[in-house]
């Protein structure tokens, strides 16, 4: 079984950093398509960003334009842990915060990285508050 766990969520002010972590288990595949999705009270849940852990696209990253510049995301590939590096935090950051992991190629991490519905395996989330 494939467990999901995500850790490092709190409250921050505006501009202020936060790190999240994913920690995941049981995994079959070294061919994985890692994604960090958020959803705001009352919005549809959105991808943030994601990591393709493997083959010749190893590291290959992708991004929501909207954290662009200011978000990166990076793995510990012994570790199986992948990171969210959140900079320039905005209130409009505010959001669970969810990891999901699903095997696939990397074409597909291409194509479907932002796709709640791609995924089959997800974190329980953690809560980033932006406030002042």
């Amino acid at each position: 079984e494939v467990l999901v766990v995500e850790s490092g969520g709190g409250s921050v002010q505006p501009g202020g950093s936060l790190r999240l972590s994913c920690a995941v288990s049981g995994l079959t595949s070294s061919q994985n398509c890692m994604s960090w999705f958020r959803q705001a009270p009352g919005k549809e849940r959105e991808g943030v960003a994601a990591i393709y852990t493997s083959g010749v696209d190893v590291g290959s990253t992708y991004f929501a334009d909207s954290v662009k510049g200011r978000f990166t995301i990076s793995r510990a590939n012994a570790e199986n842990t992948v990171y969210l590096q959140m900079n320039s935090l905005k209130p409009e950051d505010t959001a669970m915060y969810y990891c999901a992991v699903q095997a696939s190629s990397s074409p597909w991490c291409v194509r479907r990285w932002s796709s709640t519905i791609a995924f089959t395996t997800w974190g329980q989330g953690t809560q980033v508050t932006v406030s002042s």
